[in-house]
């Protein structure tokens, strides 16, 4: 399955990213306005996500004083991001989980750069002897199959899909049908 990152930022937007399709574009306008941003600062997939961003923009924002390390979880992130009106890279399903508590709108969206992908894979038991194999790979079976990627596809936060499936051809356009 797969879901996306999108780039956050305060409503009034400074920067003026808000509907530029490319990430790296948007990256490039923070850096050269100055405009406040929120990292993670914490080595996650996220964080290494927005570091390859700004690698791809030409940028190294570590050190100038517009850029904020927090050293934090997504959500502590967001809350952080929020109070400094600032701007943040972050996966769509936590700020779905937190969109209430936040002033933080979705400016940029849609980029291929900002797709998230997610994988299961069972460990070697001949590498790591007493782990749950079996297990692994019944649950590998189950949410690779028709069943587990329709309820993939159906997993809403705020009236949004969360994740779309990508094992199954079909799943998620099936589960679309189902609702109608």
């Amino acid at each position: 399955m797969h879901s996306d990152f999108v780039v956050l930022g305060p409503s009034n937007d400074p920067a003026r990213i808000k509907g530029h399709r490319s990430a790296i574009d948007a990256f490039e306008l923070i850096s050269e306005t100055g405009a406040s941003f929120v990292s993670r600062g914490d080595d996650s997939g996220t964080n290494v996500k927005e570091l390859d961003l700004w690698d791809d923009a030409g940028v190294n924002p570590k050190g100038k004083s517009w850029y904020i390390e927090a050293g934090a979880k997504m959500g502590d992130a967001l809350l952080i991001a929020d109070a400094k009106k600032a701007y943040i890279l972050s996966d769509r399903g936590t700020f779905l989980n937190y969109e209430s508590r936040l002033g933080l709108k979705v400016l940029v969206e849609g980029d291929a750069l900002l797709k998230n992908q997610y994988s299961v894979i069972a460990v070697s038991p001949a590498r790591f002897p007493g782990v749950n194999y079996r297990e692994a790979m019944d649950f590998i079976a189950y949410v690779t199959s028709p069943e587990g990627q329709k309820l993939i596809a159906r997993y809403k936060k705020r009236g949004v899909s969360a994740f779309v499936p990508d094992a199954v051809p079909g799943a998620a356009a099936e589960s679309k049908k189902e609702k109608r």
